[in-house]
């Protein structure tokens, strides 16, 4: 039998100043709801939610993803969850990195 891997999730949320413009769809607690409830629905454990509210995604230089890199770096999380991949970063090669 296949050994089951555990999954300790960290969500990340973010919303820069340009985004609130978009409307109600980005907004910081929608991310969180639809990311909660994924989480759930597969049955991960979740560690923690990482929140850059009003932060550019043009770099990395942002709180609450040095912290989730840092989490993740030390093993307290091996899950990133984000609503979509610009959530996470405007510079796609560095976000698959």
């Amino acid at each position: 039998m296949a050994k089951q891997t555990i999954y300790n999730a960290g969500i990340y949320v973010r919303l820069s100043q340009e985004d609130m413009r978009a409307g109600e769809s980005l907004s910081i607690e929608n991310q969180k709801l639809i990311l909660n409830k994924y989480v759930k629905e597969q049955g991960w454990n979740l560690v923690d939610t990482y929140v850059d509210d009003g932060w550019s995604g043009t770099d990395f230089d942002r709180p609450a993803v040095q912290r989730l890199l840092s989490d993740a770096q030390s093993g307290k999380v091996n899950l990133i969850i984000c609503k979509d991949l610009s959530r996470f970063g405007r510079n796609y090669i560095e976000v698959g990195r």
